[in-house]
């Protein structure tokens, strides 16, 4: 099969870099973040630049904390052990650095599982870290906050969508506060790449299977579409969207026609949605060796990505946006916006 791609335009793909480029920090202290997700565990290194901050080291691995967790209730040993090793790594990254401040959040499986808290705890006794669970609502505002320079000003509102491991966040967004981005409202839909690859499988997704995936991530977020009126906001032209996870990231950079990942060119994206579709509809058609072949999906997301295309689908479906602007950013990106604030004596 033609894995070839075509390539897209990306207008907005180099504005406002400074903050994420990484470079070399020298011995300034630095400011971390960790973000454990269901599926991800990442961490960004920090220092201040004015209000702002200059990335000088990044951490992101696939963990799968959420495997099993749809049927069992609990964290699996396997995926706990993944995890710490992954957390390992960021703790040995931290020992030879001076740093200022350091926040580490958990979202959807440590929210989810009965031995979350339990699971945290080993965590922090055997890496040092400490992470702290956080409701969905916290993740959306984190979200928003590590995105808010993708936000911006043009229509009066934005929503903004991020499909994780366990779960799907959805959050409205207003644009005209002069204090920056407004979360006027959110909702977390527990479907994610994780839980919905155990119980729909992802290789292949029969048509019927696909159609009922389709049908239940409409059903959750159906209610926030009667509560504000968002296509008819996006049709009328006084809304945008936003999108933040691996799977709109993935699919932004084979819509670009790149041969390996480039956050730099990536972030900030915008396509027409109509081509980010015929992209997801070509990764679906696919074998899982040929995705894996792509090198910007590689082994781990050739797994997920065929879920998240559906997800997106039905994202798309409820919400018929003409263009998505992609992000890659969220809440490592919020907490440290949070941490660098806190110390010039912004708003925290």
């Amino acid at each position: 099969m033609d894995t070839t791609f075509v390539s897209g335009t990306a207008p907005q793909a180099r504005r406002q870099r400074k903050d994420l480029r990484p470079r070399d920090g020298g011995g300034s202290p630095a400011y971390v973040a960790v973000d454990l997700g269901t599926n991800t565990c990442r961490m960004l290194v920090a220092v201040p630049d004015g209000r702002s901050f200059t990335v000088v080291d990044s951490f992101s691995r696939p963990v799968r904390l959420g495997e099993g967790l749809e049927g069992s209730g609990q964290l699996g040993a396997g995926a706990m052990e993944r995890t710490l090793r992954a957390l390992k790594v960021c703790a040995n990254k931290l020992k030879s650095r001076p740093v200022a401040a350091i926040r580490g959040v958990a979202t959807e499986a440590c929210r989810k599982a009965s031995n979350g808290l339990e699971f945290l705890a080993r965590v922090e006794s055997e890496t040092g870290l400490v992470l702290a669970p956080i409701s969905a609502a916290e993740e959306a505002q984190l979200t928003l906050e590590g995105c808010a320079a993708l936000v911006g000003p043009g229509t009066p509102r934005v929503l903004m969508f991020d499909i994780g491991g366990g779960s799907t966040e959805v959050t409205w967004v207003d644009t005209t506060d002069v204090g920056g981005p407004r979360l006027i409202d959110t909702m977390s839909a527990p479907v994610g790449v994780v839980s919905f690859m155990e119980r729909y499988g992802y290789e292949p997704l029969a048509t019927a299977a696909w159609r009922a995936l389709l049908d239940e991530v409409d059903a959750h977020i159906a209610p926030f579409e009667v509560r504000h009126g968002i296509a008819a906001a996006l049709a009328e032209g006084r809304a945008r969207m936003l999108g933040t996870s691996g799977t709109v990231t993935t699919l932004g950079a084979l819509f670009l026609g790149l041969e390996r990942y480039d956050r730099s060119r990536v972030d900030g994206m915008e396509a027409r949605f109509d081509g980010l579709s015929e992209v997801a509809r070509r990764l679906v058609a696919m074998s899982f060796a040929e995705r894996v072949a792509i090198p910007c999906i590689g082994r781990e997301r050739a797994e997920l990505v065929v879920v998240g295309c559906a997800i997106l689908e039905a994202v798309r479906r409820r919400w018929p946006a003409a263009v998505l602007r992609i992000a890659d950013r969220g809440v490592r990106e919020g907490l440290l916006v949070r941490m660098i604030a806190g110390r010039t004596g912004g708003d925290a």
